[in-house]
């Protein structure tokens, strides 16, 4: 079966992004085998604000030709995002995604996404990438207010440069999946 990957960034401090979405802190050490690292993946699953990021920055839907990516929204239409699929229901669309044929799904980037799916027990492993910098503010890693999570170490590596590799498993909680609360600035 596929597999959701939450794979980011982040700094000692918590944040995927700067406080305007700057991701120019992120060192890449050239030991890091990217190749390696996505040679599973097949599709790439972002936030409404992530996909915009992304093309602002000139990579369209998730700038990994080959790759297929389904971008997450109740806002935007599909004929707003040409070459995407757009999906207003992630958990239901990661649930079919799963029970098809093909890679991994990268979940990238998307604090509330990625606690959305983390909470519908979609997401298989948690992999972040903690750069030696402390930002004082930015897009959180996680948004909330959310349940707690536990989490197994399945493996850590420290590269040359400082950045600490680190991959979890989500741990599974009688009873199933917690369905999301709702939050009082959403009533």
């Amino acid at each position: 079966m596929r597999k959701v990957r939450y794979s980011v960034a982040s700094s000692l401090d918590g944040f995927i992004a700067g406080p305007n979405g700057e991701h120019d802190w992120i060192i890449i050490d050239p030991s890091f085998d990217f190749a390696a690292h996505f040679a599973n993946i097949d599709t790439v699953l972002l936030g409404r604000r992530t996909f915009e990021a992304a093309q602002r920055r000139g990579h369209g839907g998730g700038g990994m030709p080959g790759v297929r990516s389904i971008v997450c929204s109740r806002t935007l239409r599909g004929s707003d995002c040409p070459g995407v699929t757009v999906c207003d229901d992630a958990a239901a669309a990661v649930a079919g995604l799963k029970e098809q044929g093909g890679g991994d799904i990268w979940l990238m980037g998307g604090g509330g996404l990625f606690r959305s799916l983390l909470d519908a027990g979609m997401v298989d492993s948690v992999e972040v990438s903690i750069v030696p910098v402390l930002l004082g503010a930015g897009v959180p890693l996680s948004s909330g207010p959310f349940g707690a999570h536990k989490l197994e170490l399945a493996s850590s590596r420290v590269l040359p440069n400082g950045t600490i590799l680190t991959a979890y498993r989500p741990v599974a909680r009688a009873g199933g999946p917690r369905k999301r609360a709702a939050s009082k600035a959403s009533r």
